[in-house]
C-alpha cells in the first residue's frame, strides 16, 4: 500500500513539474488578451520581482555557465512576462485612469508616486536614465560578450574534442567519463549560441518599453481629455504618473534580468561563484587595500574635501590589510621542535638495503601538489587509470609506480626510472597549459617555446588565459599532470617486455589456472621453465604484440614444446597462432592490407646470409646501410599515404629484420607471411629493392 502511495505521489510531482512550464507560457498570453483586476495585477508585478531577484542571485552563485542552462530560455519566459504585464497594465490604465494614482493598483501607485515623489517629470529622467543604462551598457555589452564566446567556443570544439581523444587514447580517462566531457562540450556551444540569440529580447524589451511609456501617456491623455472630460492638469497628473510607474515596475526588474545575463556570461572558469571570486581577487591584496588607504587619507585631508567619509573608509581598508598581514604572519610561523640528542649510530644490517623500483617517477618540488594526496593530486588518479587501462590492452597488470620528490631535479622537472635508470624526463609547470603544435595550426602563440616530452613536437607553455585561444588556432592543449602521464604511458607501453618479470608471469598462469589448470599443468612446469614462457611473452611485447590471449599462447607453447626450446622459435610459433589478432591490431577491419614488400632478388640474398650464419644472422654493412635507407623511405611514403608502415617478410627473415630495423626505425612493424589470414588481401605500395 506504501509503494502505491509513493508511486502515486511521484506520479503526481511529475505530472505538475511537466506541466508547470505550457501553463507559465499559456498564463502569460492569457494576460494579454484577458482583462485583469488591480489586485491580481500586484501580484503578478511583485511575482515579477521576486522571479528577476531569483535569477540574479542563481547568476551570483553558479561557479560556471552551465549550471544555469535553462538561463536563455528563463531570460525569454520573464521577458515574455513583463512585456504581457505591460499589455495588462496599459489597459487597466487606458479604462480607470480617470480614477486616480490607484487605479491600476498599488504596486504602478508606489513606483510612480513614492519612488519619483510624485513628480512626473523626475520620473521621465529616472524611466530614461534606466532605459539608458540596460540598454546601452548592460545589455549592449552582454550580448557583444555573448556573441564573441559563442564564436570563440565553436572555434575551440575541435581543439577540446582532439584533448578528450588525447586522454582517452592515453587511458586518462575513461569512456564515461569522455562522454560526458563531449557532452559538456557540446552544450556548452549550445549555451552561448543561444545566450547570443536571448541577448536580443532584452534589447527589443527595452524598445518596447519605451514606447508602451509614450502610448500609455498620449493614450491616456486622449482618454482622459477627450472620453472623461477630465482637465489637462488632472489628466497629466493621473496618466502620466501611472504610465511612469507601470514603465518602472517593469524596467527595474528588466535591469535586473539584463545584470544577471550579464554576470553569466562574463564568468571565467574558476572553481568559486562570483562572491568568493570578488572577495579573493580583490579584497585579498593587501598592497592595493595599504595603497589605496593612503590615497583616500590624503583626498580627505583636503580643504573642502568630506573628512570623515574620505577618512573612515582609509581607515577600514588600512585595518583589513593589517589585520590579514597578522593572520599571514601567525599561519607562517613554524613551532621549532625541542632539542632532541642524535640517535646512537647502529651497526649497518640487510634492513639499510633499499630495493630498486621496477618503474619509478621523480619530480621537483614544484610538481609535488600534482602527486599529493593530501591536495588531491589529479596525476594520482591518471596513473591509476593508466595502470587499469594497459591491463586491459596489453594483457598483464604492470608494477605500481613509485612516486616521490627529488630535491636535485629542477623545481619543474621530472624523470621517469626503470630499475633505477632514467629513461623519461622533462618538465611541466604546474597551472599552465601545454600548447602542442600538431602540425597544421593556424597561427604563432605567446608563450614559452619548447617540445613536448613524450613525441617531441613543437609545443608553447602558455598560461589558462590563452588555453582557449591556442584551440581555436588548432593547438591541442593540455594540463601538466597531462603531460606527465602521457609521458609516462608512453614509456610503459614503450618498455612494457622489461615490465613483465617472473612474479608478473606467475600471476598471469595463477589467473588461467583458475579456468584452464589441466593446460598450465602441461605446460609448466612440465614441458618449459617459467623462465622460457617468460621470456616468449617478452619478445611478444617487444615487437608491441598484447599477451591478453594467454590461453592461446600457452596452447600453442604445449604443442611445439616438447621437442623445440628455443623462445626465439617458439616466439615464431605464437606469432603464427596470434596472426589473426596481430593484423587486426594493425589493419582493424579493412579487408586489403597495404603494406611494404621485399624485392625478390633481395629476398634471396638475405636467405643465402641467413642459412650461412644460422646461429647469429647478420649483414654485410653496405648492404645492411642500404636496406636500412631504402625501408626508411617506404615507411615515409606509407606515412605519408596515412597507412601503416608494416614490412611483409618471408618466416625465416622476419625475425633477423625485426630485430635489425626495430631500433632504427621504431613505428615499423615486421610481419611474417604465415601470420596473415586466409581472408586477407594483400596489396603492395612499395618495394625494398636493396640497390646499392
Amino acid at each position: 500500500m506504501n509503494a502505491i502511495i509513493q508511486r502515486a505521489s511521484w506520479f503526481n510531482t511529475r505530472l505538475l513539474t511537466d506541466l508547470s512550464g505550457p501553463l507559465l507560457i499559456i498564463l502569460i498570453l492569457a494576460m494579454m488578451i484577458l482583462p485583469l483586476p488591480p489586485l491580481l495585477l500586484d501580484l503578478f508585478f511583485t511575482f515579477n520581482i521576486a522571479l528577476s531577484m531569483m535569477v540574479l542571485l542563481v547568476s551570483l552563485n553558479i561557479v560556471k555557465p552551465l549550471e544555469f542552462a535553462v538561463f536563455p530560455t528563463a531570460l525569454l519566459v520573464t521577458t515574455l512576462l513583463r512585456l504581457s504585464l505591460n499589455v495588462a497594465s496599459t489597459r487597466v490604465v487606458l479604462i480607470n485612469g480617470h480614477t486616480g494614482p490607484d487605479a491600476a493598483g498599488k504596486v504602478i501607485e508606489a513606483f510612480g508616486h513614492f519612488l519619483v515623489g510624485g513628480n512626473f517629470a523626475v520620473g521621465l529622467v529616472v524611466f530614461a536614465i534606466l532605459v539608458v543604462i540596460n540598454f546601452v551598457v548592460i545589455t549592449k555589452g552582454a550580448g557583444r560578450i555573448a556573441e564573441v564566446s559563442a564564436r570563440f567556443t565553436l572555434d575551440a570544439m575541435p581543439g577540446k574534442q582532439m584533448a578528450i581523444d588525447a586522454d582517452l587514447n592515453a587511458g586518462l580517462i575513461g569512456e564515461d567519463e569522455a562522454r560526458r566531457r563531449r557532452t559538456e562540450i557540446a552544450d556548452e556551444a549550445d549555451f552561448f549560441g543561444s545566450m547570443d540569440g536571448a541577448s536580443k529580447f532584452v534589447r527589443g524589451d527595452a524598445v518596447a518599453g519605451i514606447l508602451v511609456l509614450f502610448i500609455n501617456i498620449i493614450g491616456g491623455m486622449i482618454v482622459g481629455i477627450w472620453q472623461h472630460d477630465l482637465s489637462l492638469e488632472t489628466a497629466s497628473k493621473n496618466y502620466i504618473l501611472l504610465a511612469i510607474g507601470d514603465g518602472l515596475v517593469a524596467q527595474i526588474p528588466a535591469l535586473i534580468i539584463s545584470t544577471a545575463a550579464g554576470i553569466v556570461v562574463s564568468r571565467v572558469g574558476s572553481s568559486e561563484n562570483i562572491g568568493s571570486q570578488l572577495v579573493t581577487q580583490i579584497f585579498q591584496n593587501k598592497n592595493a587595500l595599504t595603497i589605496t588607504g593612503g590615497i583616500l587619507v590624503l583626498l580627505g585631508i583636503i580643504p573642502g574635501m568630506p573628512h570623515f567619509a574620505f577618512l573612515s573608509l582609509a581607515a577600514a581598508m588600512i585595518g583589513i590589510s593589517y589585520f590579514r598581514r597578522m593572520a599571514e604572519t601567525k599561519q607562517a610561523e613554524v613551532v621549532k621542535p625541542a632539542f632532541q640528542p642524535a640517535p646512537a649510530q647502529t651497526e649497518a644490517s640487510w634492513d639499510d638495503v633499499a630495493p630498486v623500483d621496477v618503474l619509478g617517477l621523480e619530480v621537483g618540488y614544484r610538481l609535488v601538489p600534482l602527486v599529493d594526496s593530501s591536495q588531491d593530486g589529479e596525476l594520482l588518479k591518471r596513473i591509476k587509470s593508466l595502470r587499469r587501462k594497459f591491463a586491459q590492452e596489453i594483457g598483464f597488470l604492470p608494477p605500481a609506480v613509485h612516486i616521490r620528490d627529488n630535491l636535485e631535479l629542477r623545481p619543474n622537472a621530472y624523470r621517469i626510472t626503470l630499475k633505477g635508470v632514467t629513461i623519461g624526463h622533462g618538465e611541466a609547470y604546474n597551472g599552465m597549459y601545454l600548447a602542442i603544435n600538431p602540425g597544421n595550426v593556424s597561427g604563432p602563440l605567446q608563450g614559452t617555446h619548447t617540445k613536448d616530452p613524450t613525441f617531441g613536437l613543437p609545443a608553447v607553455w602558455t598560461d589558462s588565459a590563452q588555453r582557449e585561444y591556442a584551440m581555436t588556432l588548432g593547438y591541442t592543449v593540455v594540463d601538466a599532470g597531462t603531460v606527465i602521464a602521457t609521458h609516462l604511458n608512453h614509456v610503459v607501453q614503450t618498455n612494457a617486455a622489461e615490465l613483465l618479470g617472473r612474479q608478473e608471469t606467475q600471476s598471469l598462469l595463477d589467473m588461467l589456472t583458475k579456468t584452464s589448470p589441466k593446460l598450465v599443468e602441461e605446460v609448466t612446469p612440465k614441458l618449459l621453465p617459467i623462465g622460457s614462457v617468460q621470456k616468449v611473452l617478452q619478445n611478444l611485447l617487444s615487437e608491441q604484440v598484447p599477451i591478453r590471449d594467454i590461453r592461446t599462447i600457452l596452447e600453442t607453447l604445449g604443442d611445439h614444446a616438447a621437442r623445440i626450446h628455443d623462445p626465439v622459435d617458439l616466439t615464431s610459433l605464437v606469432r603464427m597462432a596470434l596472426g589473426r589478432a596481430i593484423i587486426q591490431q594493425i589493419y582493424q577491419n579493412e579487408p586489403e592490407l597495404s603494406l611494404i614488400s621485399l624485392d625478390a632478388g633481395l629476398e634471396q640474398l638475405l636467405m643465402q646470409a641467413a642459412g650461412m650464419n644460422s646461429d647469429s644472422p647478420g649483414l654485410e654493412p653496405g648492404l645492411a646501410n642500404t636496406i636500412l635507407m631504402e625501408t626508411a623511405r617506404a615507411v615515409e611514403h606509407q606515412e605519408a599515404m596515412g597507412l601503416p608502415a608494416v614490412l611483409l617478410t618471408p618466416d625465416r627473415l622476419r625475425v633477423m629484420l625485426s630485430r635489425f630495423l626495430r631500433r632504427a626505425i621504431p613505428q615499423l612493424r615486421v610481419i611474417a607471411v604465415s601470420e596473415v589470414p586466409d581472408n586477407r588481401t594483400i596489396r603492395v605500395n612499395v618495394i625494398v629493392g636493396g640497390r646499392g
